[in-house]
């Protein structure tokens, strides 16, 4: 089932918008191998299926904004602002398109879903264990981090001059001269 659509494809096509992941209809049309328009047709046969917090329409400041990040799409032919599935949303689709790539492709992409919050969820769990040892550990770790600093600073400057100085012992073949 995974040469049907590589997760990390399905993983590229999903964004944030208004604090929620979701996916663009033109890209999930073209995930399920579909237009976009009749994806949206079966969706607008069944709005009582998509409330808010299954798909929304994003607005044209929004849509302005996807236009000039995405620069690789074409987004010059798209009339109307895309319509933005949340991961609710996405699994709604499959009971209104009913084609075996549909489902299959669905399946997919909840896993993508899945992967993406156990991902943000490890990084979250990582953060608060930093947090807690920093604060348990400030206190014992302040010494090392003085000490380190300490050593970091630049040597004090020496006394005595080491080496030749300059005009006083060359003559400019690297040889101490030699009075006459």
């Amino acid at each position: 089932m995974n040469e049907l659509v590589p997760i990390e494809r399905i993983e590229n096509k999903i964004l944030v918008l208004r604090g929620q992941k979701v996916m663009l209809d033109r890209d999930l049309a073209e995930l399920y191998g579909v237009p976009t328009k009749h994806l949206n047709q079966a969706v607008s046969r069944n709005l009582d299926r998509f409330p808010p917090d299954f798909m929304f329409i994003i607005s044209n400041e929004e849509f302005d904004i996807l236009r000039s990040q995405i620069v690789t799409a074409n987004w010059d032919m798209v009339r109307y602002p895309p319509r933005a599935f949340t991961e609710q949303g996405v699994a709604m689709l499959s009971s209104v398109l009913r084609s075996k790539r549909a489902v299959q492709v669905n399946i997919l992409i909840m896993r993508a879903f899945v992967k993406m919050r156990e991902m943000l969820q490890s990084h979250e769990e990582l953060r608060r264990k930093i947090d807690a040892m920093e604060r348990k550990y400030d206190a014992q770790f302040k010494v090392v981090f003085t000490a380190i600093r300490k050593l970091m600073e630049p040597p004090a400057a020496a006394k005595k001059v080491f080496g030749f100085q300059r005009g006083k012992a060359e003559n400019g073949s690297g040889k101490a001269r030699r009075k006459a």
